[in-house]
């Protein structure tokens, strides 16, 4: 099942490139966005091994500007925020971003040139929060079915990504369970201590001990 949650991970950001025109809609972020960011994984494979912290560095690149990295982040804080100065929440932000960069490239680096299909579009009519489904397509293994939370800025009017659900799971409520509980038991300060600790590790690929 984490396999299965990390690939789901891989194709959520790596669905959320840049764009020189930012798209419209969802549908056409991902679509856009997949190629583009598959394309240059594909490009960099030689250099990743060579050096994997470029993978952190293609992530940061590439997806998490458009990733709603703030709202996921107080959504982890949940109840607690009322409880957080601005400090400590910038704090915790700017920590929590660069676990999920970190977690992200653990997941680029299982990527094997898998291949995905997004739903059709649909009519969104008002809707400011949508699901986007995507089967990951593997060659010789079943298909995995993940699905993309997005949701659009009332003020600007971007689509941005902030949670990922596969095989049942969501992303952003299992770092709620996980990261939720530790704030409300350790204190924010702690938690966000906690986590970079955890972002200083260096990276590594899969199979290497150095």
């Amino acid at each position: 099942m984490l396999k299965y949650l990390l690939t789901g991970i891989i194709l959520l950001w790596s669905t959320l490139s840049q764009a020189a025109a930012y798209p419209t809609d969802p549908y056409a972020l991902i679509n856009e966005a997949a190629s583009k960011t598959f394309a240059r994984l594909n490009q960099e494979q030689g250099n990743i091994q060579k050096n994997p912290e470029l993978l952190r560095q293609i992530i940061r690149e590439e997806l998490m500007p458009y990733v709603d990295n703030k709202f996921a982040a107080y959504k982890v804080i949940g109840n607690e925020l009322k409880n957080t100065s601005a400090a400590q929440r910038d704090r915790f932000t700017l920590a929590f971003t660069d676990y999920i960069v970190a977690t992200y490239a653990d997941a680029l680096a299982k990527y094997d040139k898998q291949k995905i299909e997004v739903e059709k579009p649909r009519d969104l009519g008002n809707d400011k929060l949508v699901s986007v489904n995507v089967a990951v397509i593997d060659p010789g293994k079943p298909n995995i079915n993940v699905i993309f939370k997005l949701r659009q800025n009332n003020r600007t009017g971007e689509w941005k990504a902030f949670d990922m659900v596969a095989e049942g799971i969501s992303l952003l409520s299992s770092k709620q369970s996980e990261l939720g509980g530790m704030i409300r038991d350790k204190g924010i300060d702690a938690v966000s201590q906690m986590l970079e600790e955890h972002n200083r590790k260096p990276m590594k690929l899969p199979g290497k001990t150095s």
